[in-house]
């Protein structure tokens, strides 16, 4: 799981922009990854120092340059630490077939996977949902 921070900044002149991030952002942040794109004029652009005491420097070899940046860091706090991002998980075998939103994909509402947690459940409530649709159409005639 990435966190990402951007902005834009101009650099001085001496061809140098300082970026200030969070505070925080080496706590919660690790494995750093930088982007820049010069906006404007041409000019080439650096990332001078990485990020230490939650700031980085830009360096471009003409004053004035607008830079556009992006960095991204692996999230690394420690509720990451303990439950881990997983890109993805195999079902278990009764939720295989089954939909979050299954009318999304123009399925049955039985296809969702609540209907397979909970199918008793579920059917409970298909029925008194229909119980209170046809409620209303008497009340409504």
């Amino acid at each position: 799981m990435l966190n990402v921070y951007t902005g834009n900044a101009i650099t001085d002149e001496g061809g140098q922009a300082v970026v200030t991030l969070p505070d925080w952002f080496k706590s919660v942040n690790k494995d750093f990854r930088y982007q820049l794109t010069v906006i404007g004029t041409f000019a080439r652009a650096i990332i001078e120092s990485e990020v230490k005491h939650h700031r980085f420097v830009i360096r471009a070899d003409a004053p004035g340059v607008k830079v556009s940046w992006m960095v991204t860091g692996v999230r690394s706090d420690p509720v990451m630490a303990k439950h881990p991002f997983k890109a993805e998980e195999d079902k278990p075998e009764r939720e295989r077939g089954t939909y979050l939103t299954p009318e999304a994909y123009g399925q049955p509402e039985e296809k969702g996977i609540e209907w397979a947690r909970h199918p008793e459940m579920m059917q409970k409530r298909k029925q008194q949902r229909l119980e209170a649709e046809e409620k209303y159409k008497r009340r409504q005639q």
